[in-house]
């Protein structure tokens, strides 16, 4: 019997904000996989090393957490005034299938860096020094964002002393803007509603904040559920049932949304819509050690992201967040101590993070302007991945 050799495929490994993963060109990737497809999503499982049964990803390039088994296809933009196309996909760890409904906010911080580094932005763009400006069009959910990405004698700018709970080390800060961030084509708050009740049968009705904006997004409050809502990742994540429950929940919720027309449809729609759970202020230790003081924060939030706790906050869920607070009587707004807010500063597992937003309201119906916060972003390595051809 004679095996074929595997294929090398040009790849740079990054992390953005949080989150790391497996960026490519798509004029780098074998010519099938170069369109949306089984053969795209078979190639791409293979990288991360999904499926994987013992959710190690040992054979592949994936981290076997929500955060870490991400992959970028990124490409000079078809969008006028735009720079680059972005698509994500978030690959699931112990399941054959990506997931292409949503988009990743930390490794959006990543796509501006890597897009200047392999000539998809326009040099007359990148100054010898200071700030390019990195038009971004998000191919997954169709939203323009805007990376302002720091520059050092004509190249990206990766070390530097911002600091970013969540990362170990610092590097240079990046300040992303999420434009109109309000997702899909629909309405902000798809029942019209800045509070419904969810009724999951077995479970319970629940109050429910059903936000469009970052990402498809159910706050509930944290009490409701049981929780404090200064849980880490080992307080949950640990607890199969507590994770099945979220998951019932989370279900439902997505069928108020619209966002899927019966519950069998979520499993294989895990990335969206996120489900969170918010609490006053309240101090804590850190998954770090470091002690967050109640004086810090607005208010407390944990979600959940690919049926886990996140270690710290996703970067779609915090321009949720932030919008949310933006609106006086969303739950998130009232944990935060209600009125208008044009910012929060939110406790997540890992440390706090401030993110600015901007929502107006007309005619009955509110609309997100913009969302703004600031990460970090570093290439960890580049060269070629290998894939066993099928």
């Amino acid at each position: 019997m004679s095996f074929k050799p595997q294929i090398k495929v040009p790849a740079t490994y990054m992390r953005g904000g949080t989150s790391k993963g497996v960026f490519f060109n798509l004029t780098d990737l074998p010519l099938e996989a170069q369109v949306a497809g089984p053969e795209r999503d078979t190639l791409l499982l293979r990288v991360i090393g999904s499926p994987d049964p013992y959710a190690k990803h040992t054979d592949g390039m994936g981290g076997a957490t929500s955060s870490t088994s991400k992959t970028v296809i990124l490409s000079k933009s078809t969008q006028p005034d735009h720079d680059v196309d972005y698509l994500f996909g978030q690959v699931a760890i112990d399941k054959p299938f990506i997931d292409w409904s949503g988009n990743c906010g930390n490794l959006t911080a990543a796509v501006g860096s890597f897009a200047i580094s392999n000539g998809l932005v326009d040099s007359t763009r990148i100054p010898d020094n200071g700030i390019a400006v990195v038009r971004i069009w998000q191919a997954n959910i169709k939203k323009t964002i805007v990376a302002h990405v720091p520059i050092t004698q004509g190249e990206v700018q990766e070390t530097g002393d911002f600091e970013l709970d969540g990362v170990t080390f610092p590097a240079a800060e990046v300040v992303v803007e999420f434009m109109n961030p309000a997702d899909g084509e629909g309405s902000m708050f798809p029942s019209g509603c800045l509070v419904d009740m969810l009724d999951v049968p077995d479970i319970g009705k629940f109050a429910v904040t059903m936000i469009n904006a970052g990402i498809p997004t159910l706050f509930f409050n944290a009490d409701e559920l049981g929780y404090i809502g200064t849980e880490l990742q080992e307080a949950i994540n640990g607890d199969a049932q507590a994770l099945e429950r979220f998951e019932i929940i989370r279900a439902h919720g997505a069928l108020k949304m619209g966002l899927i027309s019966n519950l069998d449809q979520a499993q294989s729609r895990q990335h969206t819509p996120k489900i969170a759970f918010v609490s006053k202020a309240q101090s804590y230790v850190a998954s770090s050690g470091k002690h967050i003081n109640v004086d810090d924060i607005d208010i407390c939030v944990r979600a959940l992201s690919m049926g886990k706790l996140h270690h710290a906050m996703m970067g779609t869920a915090a321009v949720a967040i932030a919008t949310a607070a933006a609106v006086p009587g969303t739950l998130v707004n009232l944990a935060a101590g209600g009125g208008a807010r044009d910012n929060v500063t939110f406790g997540h597992p890992s440390g706090t993070l401030r993110v600015g937003a901007s929502a107006i309201e007309s005619n009955g119906q509110w609309h997100a302007e913009k969302a703004v916060m600031s990460r970090s972003a570093r290439v960890l390595m580049q060269g070629n991945v290998r894939v066993p051809q099928v």
